[in-house]
Formats: C-alpha cells, sequence, structure tokens
C-alpha cells in the first residue's frame, strides 16, 4: 500500500515534524514526501530514511494550494498522510471534503493497515477506530512517533503544477528562537502562572538553557502576559511527549494535563503537596520555586551539564 506524506516546513527548512512523521507512515507502506517548497527542502527531505521518493511541488503557504496538490496526487496513493499541526488540521479536513472521505485524525498508534489509535475526552481515554474505507486521509501525532533516522538519499522529482486560489497570502509573522522545537524537544521546562511574572519567567528560561531544552507554559501563565502564545502547552496549545518535563510552579489542570500525557518522566516543583501535577508526577520537589530553580540551575551548571 502506497503512502503519500505531507512535508511539514518552519520557514525554509524542514521541520522536525516530518521526520516523526514519516517514521509512523513507514508501518503502513512506501512513502513518497510531498514538499511543497524550495529545493533546499526537498534535498534534507531526502534523506531521511523510510523515503523512497520526494515530489517537489511549487511552494504555497496557502490551503487551497496544499490541497489541490495533494488531491492532484491522490489517486496514486492509498494513505494521505499529515501532521497533526496548525497545517495539517488546516489543510487535511479540506482534502476529505475533497475527496469525500471521513478523515481519522490526531492518531498516536498504528494498530493495524486500517486500525488506528487516538485520543479522545480532552486525552482522558484513548479509542481504536477502524477506518474501513477504500483511501485513508490521516493526520498524526508527531510527539507520539520517534524521528526517521538520516543517510538516505531518494530520488527528487518535480513536479509542476498551477496554483489557484481566491486567497491571498499577506505576510507570515514568526518568533525567532534558538532553543529546541517544543513539539518535538526531547526535554521540556515548563512555568505556571505562580512563577508571578514575565520576568520571573527568566529562572524557567535559565533551567532549560541549562539543560538544553524547550520552554513551555500554561495557558494561565500565556492569558496572564508571562509567556509568548506559541509556547503554550495543554489541549489548546501544544501537545507534547517528551523524555522529560519539568514542570514549575503548575497546578496540573486537566487542560494542561491533556498536553503532557506522552511525557515519559515528570519532575513537579510545587509549594502544594495535593497539586494534582505532583500526585502524577515520578519526582516532586516540594517548595519555593524561587529558591529550588536557581539552586537547581546552579548545579547543573555546576556539575557541567550546561550545553
Amino acid at each position: 500500500m502506497s503512502v503519500l506524506v505531507l512535508a511539514e516546513l518552519d520557514g525554509e527548512v524542514l521541520s522536525p515534524a516530518t521526520a516523526r512523521i514519516v517514521a509512523a507512515a513507514t508501518q503502513l507502506g512506501p512513502v513518497d514526501l510531498l514538499v511543497s517548497g524550495p529545493q533546499a527542502v526537498a534535498e534534507s527531505a531526502s534523506g531521511l530514511s523510510g523515503v523512497a521518493r520526494v515530489i517537489l511541488a511549487p511552494a504555497t503557504a496557502l490551503a487551497e494550494g496544499m490541497v489541490d496538490l495533494l488531491a492532484s496526487l491522490a489517486p496514486g496513493y492509498d494513505y494521505l498522510v499529515a501532521s497533526a499541526s496548525t497545517t495539517g488540521k488546516d489543510v487535511m479536513p479540506r482534502l476529505a471534503a475533497r475527496l469525500d472521505i471521513q478523515p481519522v485524525t490526531d492518531i498516536v498508534a498504528i494498530e493495524g493497515p486500517n486500525r488506528f489509535t487516538r485520543p479522545i475526552y480532552a486525552g482522558n481515554a484513548l479509542e481504536t477506530v477502524t477506518d474501513g474505507q477504500a483511501r485513508h486521509v490521516l493526520t498524526f501525532r508527531a510527539s507520539a512517533f520517534r524521528p526517521a533516522a538520516g543517510g538516505n538519499a531518494a530520488p527528487i522529482e518535480t513536479r509542476e503544477a498551477t496554483i489557484a486560489s481566491a486567497a491571498r497570502f499577506i505576510a507570515a509573522h514568526r518568533t525567532e528562537s534558538d532553543i529546541p522545537d517544543l513539539a518535538t524537544a526531547q526535554i521540556v521546562v515548563g512555568g505556571g502562572v505562580s512563577v508571578g511574572s514575565a520576568e520571573g519567567f527568566r529562572l524557567i528560561e535559565a533551567l532549560g538553557k541549562s539543560l538544553g531544552a524547550a520552554i513551555g507554559a500554561t495557558r494561565a501563565a500565556v492569558d496572564a502576559g508571562y509567556a509568548p502564545n506559541d509556547w503554550q502547552v495543554g489541549q489548546t496549545g501544544k501537545i507534547i511527549a517528551p523524555d522529560l518535563y519539568i514542570a514549575i510552579g503548575i497546578s496540573g489542570a486537566l487542560q494542561h494535563l491533556a498536553g503532557i500525557q506522552g511525557a515519559k518522566k515528570i519532575v513537579a516543583i510545587n509549594t502544594d503537596a495535593e497539586a494534582p501535577i505532583v500526585k502524577i508526577a515520578d519526582v516532586a520537589l516540594i517548595g519555593d520555586l524561587f529558591e529550588i530553580v536557581p539552586q537547581l540551575t546552579a548545579e547543573l551548571e555546576k556539575a557541567g551539564l550546561k550545553r
């Protein structure tokens, strides 16, 4: 069975999520990777293990254009796959409507050629669904899968396409940062509203820097202006599954817990020993975060773990 994966771009480079989606999709069959972007991204994508062919198409930032590209290629594939990201959530339902297919979204495990596991009820339960359709439109949660290795040299095929749309792309506003991508980071340090201010969040950033970690925040901290929107973790933010999640001043509201359920290890730093996140944490440090976090950062740097 053949699989077409829509590559995820981060500006002018390949997003780390793409390697994870490719690794998942190879469980379904040979993978072709559609890149709507520059030649350099296609060359990077061709190195992913499991990719049989890269299809390079004209760059478009519009969902309508992506749908046109995928729909034109759909007859040759059994599976049409993308990340359950902002782009995937915009493009794939449109594609499913165009093809008159019921999509299966936010998949976290593949149980068989047409059986998939996905979270429901804000991540409080998992359901296994059977998709009996002849063609499948799927989105995978990137954080649930390990990335594909490199070392491949898949051929690149250029596909000419005319992209017409009533919409017009005006501008993209991006937050530039040298910290790891939150959605795919192996270590994440998160802060809650108890941090108290944007200045207080510098403690979170300092600890994250010492660990080479991504920085996350609760919705309450973002709404209070302590952290930018793209740091929000939770049901209405980013879903993460790091090897280590350090939750600082976070009580553990259901909305936030839904976003970290895939974390392998959780360390909670909190004054409340009865906080929900403390009860699910593997390690809990009960005390004042303004005392514990600077000490922890200093000890890590003293031990030579600063990256």
